[in-house]
């Protein structure tokens, strides 16, 4: 017969105990994960839940427009030809920068060359007419008249002693009227020959009709020059040439634009503005703009103009900027972002703008940290943009205010606040 293990006794003992204990193991276990879970809810449920809360704040603030345009010059020359006719020569490219008087386009000018020297010509011959005038008409015309002057003084001398014979009876009448017709005769002749001396004098028609053709001569001569001057068209001011449309052999008439010049000197930015932000927009406002393809570096800007019209389509106000000391690599039509400073305060109590209820009524509030509580905070508002919003009166810098996307968090609820900084406070409106 086998003899009993020494270890029998020993499990059987542990088995009864195993027995007896393991319905109060699970009871404890459920006891535990009962308890913990009391641990874990009573703080939510006795001091509320924990939130964010963003402190209030005292900082120097900023609002500014932001907005989006392009670099132009504050006119622009197009340029073109005044005579039709073929180009000969363009000795100038696209984005060239030309100095005032340099020349742009070259017409073919052989015709109006010669048309120039016909019209010189006819001046010369013009005066040429004038100066036979003074120095030969007119002393002839002088010298006739002294002789007609004699003719006369002869005839009537004549008449005088022959009109003594015929009362003496030596002379008949016969020669005596063929005396008077002569006396008549030489005084026709001299009036006619005073009236050519009047006319080649300066004053006369003969004179004037001489000047006239001078003067016609002269005018046809400038209208040749102007001619031949317009087939050379030169670069009336400094800048850089921003188009050219045109290439030799090109036939162009006037009206057509051939060239578009970009007058160096003030360089303007020109933006469109939401028209929502008209109201905060004025004359020498300071702004900060970067060109899209430099966007690491800064210029100083002021705004200058703003369109009285409001584009109807895209909402927005054509408004436009100088810009003082360009920088070497801004370039015509280059896209620039625009941050005009509309407003700005200093020191100024600023509150998240997604913590305002109501903000756009006259009665905005805050759900404000009030010890374990929120609280509703009634507040009067300032500038605002950007995230941020100015607060006149009703909170202190220090206070902690709830976001309105807080759920489940009303007046007077408990809560355990965490307290968090609010961004840079600069606003900027788009």
């Amino acid at each position: 017969m086998p003899q009993p293990s020494p270890e029998s006794p020993r499990r059987a003992w542990t088995a009864r105990l195993w027995t007896a204990v393991r319905p109060r193991i699970a009871i404890a276990l459920v006891a535990l994960g009962v308890i913990a879970a009391v641990a874990w809810l009573a703080p939510r449920f006795l001091l509320g839940p924990r939130v964010e809360a963003t402190l209030v704040v005292r900082r120097d603030f900023v609002q500014s427009v932001v907005a989006s345009g392009h670099v132009e010059a504050p006119h622009r020359v197009n340029i073109g030809v005044q005579v039709t006719g073929v180009v000969r020569a363009v000795p100038v490219a696209e984005g060239q920068h030309v100095r005032a008087g340099q020349v742009l386009i070259e017409l073919d000018s052989a015709e109006w060359s010669a048309a120039l020297a016909q019209a010189e010509a006819a001046v010369s011959q013009a005066r040429a007419r004038l100066r036979q005038l003074r120095e030969v008409q007119a002393p002839v015309a002088a010298q006739t008249v002294r002789q007609a002057e004699v003719n006369l003084e002869n005839a009537r001398a004549q008449l005088r002693r022959n009109t003594d014979l015929f009362r003496q009876g030596f002379v008949g009448q016969a020669a005596l009227d063929e005396l008077r017709k002569a006396a008549d005769l030489a005084e026709s002749q001299l009036r006619a020959s005073r009236s050519q001396l009047q006319s080649a004098r300066e004053g006369g028609s003969d004179h004037a009709m001489a000047e006239t053709a001078l003067a016609q001569a002269v005018a046809g001569a400038a209208v040749a020059r102007s001619r031949l001057v317009y087939a050379t068209v030169a670069a009336p001011v400094e800048g850089t040439l921003i188009d050219r449309a045109v290439e030799p052999g090109d036939v162009v008439q006037p009206g057509k634009a051939l060239m578009v010049l970009s007058p160096a000197g003030k360089t303007q930015l020109v933006v469109q503005i939401d028209e929502k932000n008209l109201q905060m927009l004025a004359p020498g406002q300071k702004a900060i703009a970067s060109a899209d393809a430099y966007a690491g570096q800064r210029m100083l800007a002021e705004l200058v103009y703003i369109n009285p019209g409001v584009d109807v389509q895209r909402g927005s106000v054509e408004v436009k900027l100088d810009v003082p000391q360009p920088p070497a690599y801004l370039r015509q039509d280059m896209t620039v972002s625009v941050d005009i400073q509309v407003a700005q305060r200093q020191q100024a109590v600023l509150v998240p703008s997604d913590a305002l209820r109501d903000a756009d009524l006259a009665s905005a509030w805050v759900l404000k940290v009030d010890g374990r509580h929120a609280r509703r905070q009634p507040v009067r508002l300032g500038l605002r943009g950007g995230g941020f919003a100015e607060v006149l009166d009703g909170l202190s810098p220090g206070d902690l205010v709830l976001s309105a996307k807080a759920q489940g968090i009303a007046s007077g609820s408990r809560l355990r606040a965490i307290a968090v900084q609010p961004p840079d406070a600069r606003a900027s409106s788009p």
